[in-house]
């Protein structure tokens, strides 16, 4: 399958901040959701062979998301977010912390920012990560981000791809 659909993904250490673009080949309400509900991000935010179970979300301002990404042993590495703004179908704003099975955070964490948009059918997702601390954006580095969002968004398009049949 040939891929010409834009990603693009930057990191700026000066900034602490990664930047992502990427586009898909899917109507904005298909991507929304894809992005907004729990049954939907568990099929596609984890890179294979790792899976991912929501244990809860409330997509609402000051609402949040408990989850693990799971690996292929049961290994569990958990994430809270809590939702600071949402603008439905164009903008949504949280904040990203790693936390252990008990809901603790891990702080510092991140804000992330995401950004919709759709033009001739496809939609076009923009992703800024500022991190609090360096540290912290080089451990985001270390643990294979960058590889491990790669598969995600692969794996994103696979579900967008099987749902825009349906």
């Amino acid at each position: 399958m040939e891929n010409n659909l834009l990603f693009e993904f930057t990191i700026d250490k000066e900034l602490k901040t990664v930047f992502i673009t990427r586009e898909f080949d899917a109507e904005l309400s298909l991507v929304w959701d894809a992005f907004t509900k729990p049954e939907i991000l568990d099929q596609w935010v984890a890179p294979k062979p790792w899976t991912s179970k929501t244990k809860f979300m409330d997509f609402k301002v000051g609402g949040r998301r408990f989850y693990a990404m799971v690996s292929p042993e049961g290994h569990e590495r958990w994430a809270i977010q809590t939702y600071t703004s949402i603008n439905p179908k164009t903008n949504f704003k949280m904040l990203n912390a790693f936390a252990d099975k008990d809901e603790n955070p891990e702080l510092p964490g991140s804000e992330w920012d995401y950004t919709f948009s759709e033009l001739n059918g496809k939609t076009t997702v923009r992703i800024t990560i500022y991190n609090e601390s360096l540290a912290r954006l080089e451990k985001m580095i270390e643990m294979g981000f960058k590889e491990g969002f790669t598969m995600s968004m692969t794996n994103l398009e696979n579900v967008l791809a099987s749902r825009n049949k349906s």
